[in-house]
This record gives structure tokens, C-alpha cells and sequence, in this order.
């Protein structure tokens, strides 16, 4: 627990106060009060009090050395010596410390800078003490190790400052300084003057460590993709081609970021332009993955359609979707906690309004699980013909909330994949043989020899006929009607195809009619119609049966 100094008070109500926060405290079994920094007149109970985020940013040890880099840079000594534990040092003595650690620091901590924590309770895996940090610098051929320690403020709580043994060592390490790596291999004449806080040399450097990886990266890109057509062939190779320029930028910029100690920038810069780059890597990395992913899906798709596996397809097709949508979830988070906001408060307001989202989403949860059961029963795929919400069509997509079919009119008709799920769908494409099934209707007048002479045609033609499976096939007289004779055909077209079926269904249509005419019978005629057949002493006509008829005789 904490304590605050408090003004006096009135003798009843501190009495009052005293009185609650003894009682708090006994409840919650707490230690000891702590002493006051000074004494005072009446001094009350210690009491819990939140802690507010440090005004100088001195939570983490990253938010230290950062901000003492900053203040620095920005000449305001007197703020950085407050990231230093003094101790009995003078004011003066402090900014003469945090200008020397400063340009120590620039020079010689050339390590990334996620090795510093931006936890609050610093590493716990380091085998340090939980409130010892170090930073380590490397001199030449050999590491030195500084150290941040975690000490109370008094009313501020917690800071990390340097610590004041290794501060005893920062005016050895200035007057012992060395070149830099770029100070001891570019001209002198490179290093004059500054520019936006660097010299023309480090820009220089910069520059180069972006366009030569750049340069290196492109060619070795190229050369493999040539060596991978070959031995995979240019049509493979051409669903990964847009995955290379990405990629060739990621490792671009994951040299670059090693390189970027070495050039000398200060720590400010370092940190603020770490950041960029990596927010610039983090979008590379998302789309690497996206692209990767649809080459991926997009070659599974392909093995499965000359397989002629169309379900297959399809759930590749949503599996592709769904991945896709969980690294756009991924990079969106890892920038949010990139620019500072705490991912794990977010993900753990998820956990606890996981039933309210689940009741929210229900139905957008039921239409993503109605389009996987779809798929994996195999029930439908993209490009089936279907009977869908009693409207015939094909299947145009499979999304991830409900099945696109492209009607006969053309238009497109979206119907929720979880609604779906719990209906019928007749689906037509999973036939292996297509029903063949009319009725013929020939006039009364015809003969029994005619009649079995056009029978025996017929089954002749449809025995004849590759594509007619025999076992089903039929011709017969089924029934005298009242307005005609019916001759059934019922025949099976071994075909899946819609487009041969109909044009093997034309031909043996054709053949029929042929047979008929041939045969010296007639079709009937609509049967809004009575045939009256001719007589010496009736004429012969057609009647509309709505009208009475009158027979006139010859």
C-alpha cells in the first residue's frame, strides 16, 4: 500500500477518516502503513490510492531510455537528468551525466530495441532481480552492462531511472569513446554538417542499406522464379508470381532494421522510425500471407476441378475466405498494439461479452456453419444446376453467408446458407443419367397393325441409340384415351450433361416423328377437339366441343 502526505484536517473528521481506513485495512489484511517523507502535525492512515501513468513516460524500462533519449536530444538536460538516479549528486553534476550518457548511448547501444521491456515489471526471464533491468552496450570488441532499477516516487509510485553505480561509469565510457562503425569506414568529409539530425554519411548509409538489399533481393527473386518454372512449369509458377514483389520488399525492410544500429542514429529516431518500418512490415507480412493464401487455395482448386471434385472446390474455395479473414484479424490487432493500445484488455472484453456476441451473431454464425455443412455433405458446388428456394438455376458462389444462384431469368438469387441448410435442394448435376419421359398421342383412327408396327420402330430406335441405357428403356401403349391413344416413352440418357442430353433427346424426337409419318397414323389433335371421321352421309370436320354440334348429312 501507498501513502499521501495530507493537509490538516478538522479533529472529528480526521478521526472519521482514520476510522474507515483503519477498518479497510483490516479487512484487507494489509502490511504496515510506510512512513511519511515528512512528518506531519497529524498523520492519517494509509490509504489505497490508484496510480496514474508516470508524466514522464519512466513506467518501462523502453519508456525510459526513450524518453531520456528524447529529452537530450531536445536539449533539456534538466528533464533528463530526472531518468537518472542521482543520489546525492548536484543538479549540474546530473545534466553533465545525462549529456555524457546521451552521446554514450547514440554511439554504443546498437542492440534492437525490443530487447528493452515496455512491460512495467520489466523481464522476469533475464535471472536479474524484479526490480533490476540491464542495458547492454557494446564498446569495441567487448559488452558493457548498465543498469535501470525500479525505485518508489514518492506520491507517483513506481519509475526506472539508471541506476546510480552505473552512472559512476558513463564518464569512462565518454573518454574512452571510439569511432563508430560508419565513423571509421566513410571520409571525413561525409561527416560534416547535419541534416535533420544526421550527417550526410549516415544518410548515405541509409540510403544504401534500402536499394542494395532492394537490388539483391530482386535478382535472387527472379533467378529462383526462372530455376521453379522449370521444374515446375511456367503455369504453376504464374499463381505465385504476384507473391514475389511483397516478399521481396519484406526482406528489404528486415535488412534494413538489422542494419539501422549501425548507421549511428540516435535512439529517438531509432525508436520513432522502428515503428514506421515496422507498421510498413506488418501490412508486407499481411499481404505475403494473402497472397500466399490465394496461390495456395487457388492450386488446390485447381487439382480439384480437373478432378472433377466441384464440392471440393467450393470448400476450398470458403476455407480460403475464412483464412483470409483471420490475417486481416491478426495484422489489425498487432497494429493496434503497435500504436500503444492494449490488445489484451480488447481480447479479454471479448472473452466476457463472448455470449452477447454469440446472441448477436447467431445468425451470421449459422449461415457460416450452414455453408460448411453444404459443402462437406456435398450437397451442392459452385457450378451445380439446382432446385434452390424452389427457383432452378446454377450455383454461382458459396459465401460466407449464403449460396448465389444464377437463376433461368438470369438474375441473382441469394438465399441465407443456414436457412438453406435446414430446407431441400434438389440438386441436378449430381446425376448420372438423365430421365427421358413423354407420352404420344396418336388418333383414334389408326389401326392395330399400324399401332404395332410404330411400336416395334420405335423400341428398335431407342435399342440402337448408344447413349439409351437398355435396362429401363420402354415404348408401349399404355391407355385409350378419350380424345386419343397414348404411347409412353420412358428412357434413360446416360449423360450428365444438360446440353447432350437435350440434343440426344432432339434426335430421338425427331426419329419418332419420323416413324409416325411413315407409319400411316397421326398425332391427335389438341383435345379441345372432337374428330368426327367421314361417312357417306356425314361430312367430315373439326367442332369446337364448347359449341353444339349440328351433323349435316351429304
Amino acid at each position: 500500500m501507498t501513502t499521501r502526505k495530507r493537509a490538516w484536517m478538522p479533529a472529528p473528521r480526521l478521526a472519521r477518516v482514520a476510522g474507515c481506513a483503519l477498518l479497510l485495512a483490516f479487512t484487507l489484511h494489509a502490511g504496515p502503513p510506510v512512513s511519511l517523507a515528512q512528518p506531519a502535525p497529524v498523520q492519517a492512515a494509509p490509504q489505497e490510492v490508484s496510480r496514474a501513468p508516470d508524466a514522464l513516460g519512466r513506467d518501462s524500462p523502453l519508456g525510459t531510455v526513450t524518453g531520456f533519449s528524447r529529452a537530450v536530444h531536445r536539449g533539456e538536460l534538466m528533464l533528463a537528468s530526472r531518468y537518472l538516479q542521482l543520489g546525492a549528486r548536484s543538479s549540474r553534476q546530473g545534466e553533465a551525466l545525462a549529456e555524457d550518457l546521451g552521446t554514450v548511448l547514440d554511439r554504443y547501444f546498437t542492440r534492437s530495441l525490443t530487447s528493452l521491456s515496455p512491460n512495467p515489471n520489466g523481464r522476469l526471464d533475464d535471472g536479474l532481480p524484479a526490480d533490476r533491468e540491464k542495458l547492454t552496450l557494446t564498446v569495441g570488441d567487448r559488452e558493457v552492462d548498465l543498469f535501470l532499477v525500479r525505485v518508489r516516487e514518492p506520491g507517483q509510485g513506481d519509475a526506472w531511472l539508471v541506476s546510480s553505480e552505473s552512472l559512476a561509469r558513463v564518464p569512462d565510457l565518454r573518454r574512452q569513446e571510439r569511432g563508430s562503425w560508419l565513423e571509421e569506414r566513410m571520409p571525413e568529409w561525409l561527416q560534416r554538417g547535419t541534416w535533420l539530425g544526421a550527417t550526410p554519411a549516415q544518410w548515405l548509409m541509409w540510403t544504401g542499406s534500402l536499394l542494395l538489399p532492394l537490388a539483391a533481393y530482386w535478382a535472387l527473386a527472379r533467378f529462383l522464379s526462372a530455376l521453379a518454372a522449370r521444374v515446375a512449369g511456367r503455369e504453376t509458377m504464374a499463381a505465385w508470381t504476384p507473391v514475389r514483389r511483397p516478399l521481396v520488399l519484406l526482406l528489404t525492410l528486415g535488412t534494413h532494421l538489422a542494419l539501422l544500429p549501425l548507421l549511428g542514429f540516435s535512439i529517438t529516431f531509432r525508436f520513432a522510425y522502428t515503428r514506421w518500418v515496422a507498421a510498413a512490415g506488418i501490412l508486407l507480412v499481411a499481404l505475403v500471407a494473402w497472397r500466399v493464401l490465394a496461390a495456395s487455395f487457388g492450386t488446390a482448386r485447381s487439382h480439384a476441378q480437373r478432378r472433377g471434385r466441384a464440392d471440393t472446390r467450393s470448400l476450398i474455395l470458403l476455407g480460403e475466405r475464412v483464412a483470409k479473414v483471420v490475417v486481416v484479424v491478426i495484422a489489425a490487432l498487432l497494429l493496434l498494439t503497435l500504436a500503444g493500445v492494449d490488445t489484451r484488455t480488447a481480447l479479454a472484453g471479448v472473452g466476457i461479452g463472448g455470449i452477447a456476441l454469440a446472441l448477436g451473431a447467431q445468425k451470421s454464425i449459422e449461415n457460416l456453419l450452414g455453408g460448411v455443412f453444404l459443402l462437406t455433405d456435398k450437397a451442392l458446388a459452385v457450378g451445380d444446376f439446382c432446385r434452390v428456394a424452389d427457383r432452378l438455376g446454377w450455383v454461382e458462389d458459396v459465401t460466407l453467408r449464403s449460396v448465389r444462384l444464377r437463376t433461368l431469368e438470369q438474375t441473382l438469387l441469394s438465399v441465407p446458407a443456414g436457412q438453406l441448410a435446414q430446407g431441400s435442394i434438389e440438386n441436378f448435376s449430381t446425376r448420372r443419367q438423365i430421365l427421358m419421359q413423354h407420352v404420344l398421342r396418336i388418333h383414334h383412327g389408326a389401326t392395330v397393325a399400324q399401332l404395332q408396327d410404330l411400336i416395334g420402330k420405335v423400341r428398335a430406335a431407342l435399342a440402337e441409340h448408344p447413349l439409351v441405357a437398355q435396362e429401363n428403356a420402354r415404348f408401349r401403349l399404355v391407355a385409350y384415351g378419350p380424345q386419343a391413344i397414348e404411347l409412353e416413352l420412358f428412357a434413360y440418357i446416360a449423360t450428365d450433361d444438360l446440353a447432350r442430353f437435350l440434343a440426344v433427346q432432339e434426335q430421338l424426337l425427331m426419329r419418332i416423328a419420323t416413324l409416325v409419318e411413315r407409319s400411316g397414323v397421326q398425332f391427335a389433335q389438341p383435345t379441345g377437339y372432337i374428330y368426327l371421321p367421314s361417312a357417306p352421309t356425314v361430312q367430315s370436320q373439326w367442332v369446337d366441343e364448347r359449341t353444339p354440334v349440328a351433323l349435316q348429312t351429304g
